[in-house]
């Protein structure tokens, strides 16, 4: 007897509520999903202040808006996919003296709906078959490196964020040292270490018994939220270095309104902000994301360069309206959190969750508290995420693979263009196999002329 359509209708949704609730809490440790929620933070914090310090960002509004699209991302795959945001039109407003809100947002808003149109029509998981693992890999890499220079930076020099410039050496002591951030990276070596570490072999019973006691440490020292601990406690030094923080601070949320963007807005931010950041949202927002995703986590086959490509899309179709910064996801985000020991959905929701309440909470306020925390911790942070994008890179299987890879990160980082590294890595990938092809047309012929 066949089942009918509404009785297989309450089976369909218990699935789907089975499968949300597995992507948020398929974690084994609440401590390790906190931990890697803060791993995004040093690529975060310092582009959103920066924005509002420089050109009146509202805080609160991308607070809240973020918040959400945290929570939605961390509920929808399953994995801390992260939620950054866009960096080539932040360099650009940060840049430019009439690049202000309204030409931030249309930038973002043109961004999103060519996103949304490429995952709509397929086109976007074309594009990503068609792009070699060997030039993703190149991006990746630039990527990652360009994370762990300004990192390096952000730890040597001291930093005006509105400016987006460097004011000199960092001095050794105080409460935003070389010494701090020294301390911060090493305590994040002892905890973390390299990664994931494979279990080690017991011979005899005498070493088994050191092993079990070796291990218990480790277990013990690897369970400590490094990042966390790390972000709280560049938080207390926030206020006392100022103490008066307290006085500034206004509680409740951020009025949310509708942003007027005129004909100009519109001609400016697509012109001097999309057509930039398009290319970088293509190939690290959607196409690097998804194999760095099917790298780290490939039993999971939740998400797609389509899908990926419309929550990109629909996240700055809504909330560049109301004044939100553009926002996407990004693989430098996702090797951080996955460094701390984000491994679910739950990570993200928990960031998620802790932007929601303080933009509802603080709104706007919190500025002067970021604007107070210590540089040169955020730079560790962002360090140890940059090198864990990086390492992606070390699966090339042959030289001509690693070739490849590395002329389009040479491009990549001395142009500061992902696009023109990219293109770069294509060319000569594709010169490469034209070298194959008539090398083995040319010993072909060779063959027949012999065998004649």
């Amino acid at each position: 007897m066949e089942e009918s359509p509404n009785s297989q209708q309450p089976k369909s949704s218990l699935k789907i509520i089975q499968t949300l609730k597995s992507n948020l809490f398929s974690f084994h440790s609440t401590w390790a999903e906190l931990n890697g929620a803060m791993g995004d933070l040093g690529t975060y914090i310092p582009i959103v202040l920066a924005l509002t310090l420089a050109k009146d960002l509202d805080l609160g509004t991308t607070l809240i808006f973020t918040g959400l699209y945290n929570a939605i991302t961390g509920l929808v795959y399953g994995v801390p996919m992260p939620v950054q945001p866009m960096k080539s039109i932040a360099a650009v407003a940060i840049s430019s003296p009439g690049f202000g809100i309204p030409e931030v947002m249309a930038s973002g808003i043109c961004t999103g709906a060519i996103l949304l149109v490429l995952g709509a029509t397929g086109l976007m998981r074309l594009v990503y078959n068609l792009v070699p693992l060997c030039v993703v890999r190149g991006i990746q890499l630039a990527q990652g490196l360009s994370f762990a220079l300004t990192a390096v930076k952000y730890v040597r020099k001291v930093q005006n964020f509105s400016k987006s410039k460097s004011l000199g050496e960092r001095p050794w002591l105080g409460l935003d040292g070389l010494v701090l951030a020294i301390v911060c990276a090493c305590f994040i070596i002892v905890v973390n270490g390299a990664g994931e570490e494979n279990s080690e072999e017991v011979d005899d019973e005498e070493n088994s018994l050191r092993m079990r006691r070796r291990r218990r440490w480790r277990k013990i020292i690897s369970n400590l939220p490094s990042a966390f601990i790390i972000f709280i406690l560049g938080v207390v030094l926030a206020f006392i270095r100022k103490p008066r923080l307290v006085d500034g601070i206004k509680f409740g949320p951020n009025s949310i309104k509708v942003i007027h963007i005129s004909r100009q807005a519109w001609k400016e931010g697509f012109v001097k902000g999309t057509i930039p950041q398009l290319p970088l949202s293509v190939l690290n927002s959607v196409i690097a994301v998804c194999k760095l995703s099917y790298d780290l986590f490939p039993q999971r086959a939740d998400f797609s360069p389509t899908s990926v490509s419309v929550t990109v899309g629909l996240m700055n179709l809504v909330g560049c309206w109301f004044g939100a910064m553009p926002c996407c996801h990004g693989a430098g985000g996702l090797a951080g959190q996955y460094k701390f020991g984000g491994r679910s959905g739950g990570c993200v929701a928990i960031l998620g969750a802790a932007k929601l309440v303080l933009g509802l909470a603080l709104g706007s306020s919190l500025v002067m508290v970021l604007n107070q925390f210590p540089v040169g911790v955020l730079g560790v942070l962002l360090l140890f995420a940059g090198i864990e994008l990086a390492m992606a890179s070390r699966d090339m299987g042959s030289k001509e693979e690693s070739f490849v890879m590395l002329m389009c990160t040479a491009v990549s980082l001395v142009q500061s263009s992902a696009a023109l590294g990219f293109l770069c890595g294509m060319v000569v990938y594709s010169l490469l196999r034209l070298r194959d092809l008539v090398g083995k047309s040319e010993r072909n012929y060779v063959w027949i002329l012999s065998s004649g």
